[in-house]
């Protein structure tokens, strides 16, 4: 049976507050029925809440609505996040008098918090989950939906896999992307041609490896498989792999399936927020122009559901490119707009693929809009006195 995924429209029939994207969150948390669920549960409601002078994520109010709602139902709401980006989060807004709940990091001030589990998948051997999570009884995940470098999109999984995991983790996670071998130096030791291999690169996503002298680093984040780097180099010493993107988002998925099995069967529920968009994370602590139009917000008790609605709306809408930084490169305009963004082999659907192979929840799902837009033939515009 398709798991239910509420949805919010960005769009409105009339210049009406009840018909705004907060508002409609208060329906969405209504067919979640999330008041009934948490009554006595300590509940986490896992965040971004950037870092520096970011100011995409999401707003404070819909954070409130949530708070509110938890504390309706009798529950206990704290907001988490990794150290650095609570430290300083009133800044953007995020404070305890504003949100309604303490704020906490996750994995406690110095990354030192945490309850290891043994799961061996390539150079991970195991996974330190964040102790506030593991500590909590029931979760909100909220995400802000963007483009990540890594995989393509971030969003309710990627809040998990790496919001909930120790630094140690996460730094992981990123290395095993590696663990596949796409450089073979004995078919290129020549030092002037690895330097062409490096300037090919518009993106300065491969080079010479400091601390291995005659092998090549590349950087999967910063590489969109343009396939230039191939050209400069000799037959044989470079592979661009999709085993080493979709290794990321492997991981990704085994990571959620770990932090979803500290919580009991239905203690836990899934919000995406769809507007917005920046090409990457909000880790990276600034703000771009948005790169697609907005797409509203979506929740449900399946978060591989939630993810596959939110990127096949998404997948409705382009790219706004002239919104793009200057130097970015799109060189493919296939397939998802993430995918166009990051490179074919950061197709954002393998994190909801692998995400299902781990028994997370499936990618069949039912659309529910809580407000649907109507046909207004005339609407009075109303007017606030002065």
């Amino acid at each position: 049976m398709p798991s239910k995924v509420f949805y919010g429209s960005p769009r409105q029939s009339r210049l009406e507050a009840k018909e705004t994207l907060p508002a409609k969150l208060d329906l969405i948390l209504e067919q979640l029925h999330l008041r009934d669920r948490v009554k006595d549960e300590r509940v986490i409601i896992k965040m971004h809440t950037s870092n520096n002078i970011g100011y995409a994520t999401i707003h404070p109010i819909f954070v409130r609505k949530v708070v509110q709602a938890i504390k309706d139902g009798g529950g206990k709401p704290f907001v988490a996040d990794v150290s650095w980006d609570t430290a300083g989060a009133e800044q953007r807004g995020y404070s305890t008098e504003v949100l309604g709940c303490p704020i906490y990091p996750v994995a406690g001030p110095d990354e030192k918090y945490y309850y290891e589990h043994e799961r061996p998948y390539k150079s991970i051997q195991s996974w330190k989950v964040a102790g506030f999570v593991q500590d909590a009884s029931f979760m909100v995940n909220f995400a802000h939906v963007k483009g990540h470098p890594s995989c393509g999109f971030g969003g309710a999984l990627k809040n998990l896999a790496l919001g909930c995991m120790a630094g140690e983790t996460r730094g992981q996670m990123h290395d095993a992307m590696h663990y596949d071998p796409y450089w073979f130096p004995e078919k290129c030791p020549d030092a002037e041609t690895r330097r062409k291999i490096a300037e090919s690169c518009p993106a300065e996503a491969i080079v010479e490896d400091k601390k291995n002298p005659g092998q090549m680093h590349l950087h999967m984040e910063q590489c969109n498989q343009c396939g230039r780097c191939l050209q400069a180099a000799p037959p044989g010493s470079l592979k661009i792999d999709p085993v080493n993107f979709h290794t990321f988002m492997e991981a990704c998925a085994i990571s959620v399936s770990e932090v979803m099995s500290t919580f009991e069967a239905g203690k836990a529920i899934h919000l995406n927020l769809a507007t917005l968009m920046t090409p990457v994370c909000d880790c990276f602590g600034f703000t771009t122009m948005p790169i697609l139009p907005d797409s509203g917000i979506f929740g449900s008790d399946d978060i591989v559901a939630l993810e596959q609605a939110t990127l096949d709306i998404i997948g409705k809408t382009k790219l706004i490119e002239e919104n793009l930084p200057l130097v970015w490169d799109i060189h493919f305009r296939e397939g998802h707009p993430f995918c166009q963004l990051h490179g074919p082999y950061k197709d954002p659907y393998k994190m909801t693929e692998y995400a299902e192979q781990c028994g997370l929840g499936s990618r069949e799902y039912e659309l529910v809009d809580v407000y649907p837009l109507e046909k207004v033939e005339r609407a009075a515009l109303p007017y606030t006195p002065a």
